[in-house]
């Protein structure tokens, strides 16, 4: 794990560090089997393609728990989640490498908590933001 991050460490316009995925169809159809999303544009190409597809697409709540995983890892130990939320605006394909990214929109006070805004991201290789989104994080303070 990364060293912890602190709220005064942090400015509007700092990056979260990335996460990058390389999903396969394999984990496709565990993912499938661990949430009971069996729709089979998940992992039958040809139900995919007859669906006018490009082919087997990725689950959207699996990028969410991607975008989960980003924030869980950069917040830390002592950091929490606060909320976070993400929209499904393009499909994702097996075999590409897709980045998870956030940016810091807000630093603040409020009821006792060192809050950050974040912007989160899913793109893909061509640099698409395919699964945008935001979150509030709780971050661990010095003082």
């Amino acid at each position: 794990m990364a060293d912890q991050v602190y709220w005064e460490d942090v400015d509007v316009g700092t990056e979260v560090t990335p996460l990058q995925k390389q999903p396969t169809t394999q984990q496709l159809v565990r993912w499938a089997g661990g949430s009971g999303d069996f729709y089979q544009i998940h992992y039958d190409k040809d139900f995919a393609l007859g669906n006018q597809l490009p082919g087997v697409i990725v689950h959207g709540a699996l990028k969410s728990a991607w975008l989960g995983q980003l924030l869980g890892d950069w917040v830390g130990e002592k950091g929490k989640i606060k909320t976070y939320g993400c929209s499904y605006r393009g499909m994702d394909v097996p075999g590409d490498t897709l980045t998870c990214k956030g940016t810091v929109t807000k630093k603040y006070e409020e009821g006792g908590e060192h809050l950050v805004d974040c912007d989160i991201w899913l793109e893909n290789s061509k640099g698409e933001k395919t699964t945008p989104g935001t979150a509030t994080l709780v971050l661990p303070s010095k003082g």
